[in-house]
């Protein structure tokens, strides 16, 4: 492929299929054996980890941890597209190279909220330096066999977001991801994404545009929902995946697709973790099976200390028993008389954001629910990404309050004047 035929936009996207769902890049967690499990689960799509260009291209062991022979195979890993975080476009580009011709893809990361990325300078602190972001993407565009496209995070000022992803596009991006939190949306100052600032955009943007949207993907039933709002060509979840990789089967409600047992999910994710090369894999493990079990866990908290002390170096035969006793202990609760009664999910209320809550069984895989000040995302109201509507309120306060300083002043004024006549 050239660099005058290779893909643009509309082109490549229904060249890898029209994709629909999408995992996210992650770091350490969008690895080899996750991508290939949750491709089974329905991800169309898969971004591998954030890889940081410049280790990428200088350090030949990070690169070597990082990727082994079987990413971006193209019977197993693809549809693939490469994510790296830099500051440097000759290290961008210098990182790129290794990996141009196994990806359909070189990704920019735009929209790392986390201290790493502020003190490295890179990810959604780039943010702040738009000369740069343009200069990054454009250095790949202009040098790389294959496309290069961006995923970034929404400012507070809708007009701002969209003036950012006009050069993001102009750029050479040819894929944009919009995440619909802004960048000090993390941790506990978590909240919900805005699909309105992200149909927004999708409706400013040029119409052929490839737009794919990020955030507040709980269930598999809220992909077809952000669709319809945002009206855009595929969804990305990244939180959502990593503690359920049923949450994109939209195939058909079956309920051990979409909210698989703990155990026949932990199996299969550990069986492929076990025949996939390199060291990426093996490394996230432990991380995975936190997550996978979160819920299960906070029942069964004694094979929390477990998992904790056994090293991803250790032998497999370790890992084997953790598996095998979360097995075990899942197939008890399946000799209960009940079971059928008990193994069942309950929905709630249709929330202020469009969507319900489930009740899911604890033995089943599920979404993970952040605290905040010690209460759960599901009982409370939570903060919107780029509020216009909190926005006008606040403004419309001001201008009530400006308004009633102004007539106290004039009424002020008349007092005074009164007063000089009377006097």
């Amino acid at each position: 492929m050239t660099f005058e035929t290779k893909m643009k936009g509309r082109q490549l996207y229904d060249a890898i299929g029209q994709p629909k769902t999408i995992v996210a890049p992650m770091v350490d967690q969008s690895e080899l054996a996750w991508r290939i499990l949750s491709r089974r689960y329905g991800a169309d799509l898969c971004y591998t980890p954030m890889f940081h260009a410049r280790l990428f291209a200088t350090e030949e062991k990070y690169r070597n941890n990082m990727w082994s022979e079987l990413d971006g195979d193209k019977e197993k890993d693809r549809p693939l597209i490469v994510q790296f975080c830099a500051n440097d476009s000759d290290y961008l580009l210098k990182a790129a190279k290794f990996v141009e011709d196994k990806c359909d893809a070189v990704d920019l990361n735009l929209g790392c909220p986390q201290g790493i990325a502020k003190k490295g300078n890179y990810g959604a602190f780039l943010m702040d330096d738009w000369d740069l972001v343009y200069k990054l993407i454009k250095n790949l565009h202009d040098n790389l066999k294959c496309p290069v496209t961006a995923k970034i995070r929404v400012y507070d000022d809708w007009e701002k977001s969209l003036e950012y992803a006009k050069l993001v596009l102009n750029a050479g991006a040819q894929f944009i991801t919009i995440h619909g939190r802004t960048r000090d949306m993390k941790g506990q100052a978590t909240g919900l994404a805005n699909w309105e600032i992200l149909k927004y955009l999708k409706d400013n943007l040029p119409k052929d545009q490839v737009f794919f949207a990020n955030g507040n993907i709980l269930y598999p039933s809220d992909l077809e929902r952000c669709t319809n709002v945002v009206r855009c060509d595929a969804v990305m979840s990244a939180e959502g995946n990593l503690y359920n990789p049923g949450v994109f089967w939209t195939k058909s409600d079956d309920i051990d697709k979409q909210f698989a047992r703990v155990d026949r999910m932990l199996r299969e994710y550990f069986e492929i973790v076990k025949s996939c090369p390199g060291e990426a894999s093996k490394h996230s493990m432990k991380a995975h099976f936190f997550k996978l079990l979160h819920a299960f866990l906070s029942v069964h908290t004694e094979l929390r200390p477990v998992i904790g002390r056994t090293s991803v170096h250790a032998n497999i035969d370790d890992w084997e028993a953790i598996v095998v006793k979360v097995e075990e202990i899942v197939a008890k609760i399946y000799e209960q008389s009940n079971i059928v009664e008990l193994d069942v999910i309950t929905v709630g209320e249709v929330q202020t954001w469009g969507g319900a809550y489930k009740t899911i069984p604890y033995w089943r895989c599920q979404p993970y629910f952040r605290k905040v000040n010690g209460e759960k995302q599901n009982t409370r109201v939570l903060k919107v990404a780029a509020d216009r509507s909190q926005k006008n309120a606040v403004e419309q306060n001001r201008s009530e309050i400006a308004g009633k300083r102004k007539a106290d002043d004039e009424l002020q004024v008349d007092d005074r004047k009164r007063i000089d006549t009377t006097a």
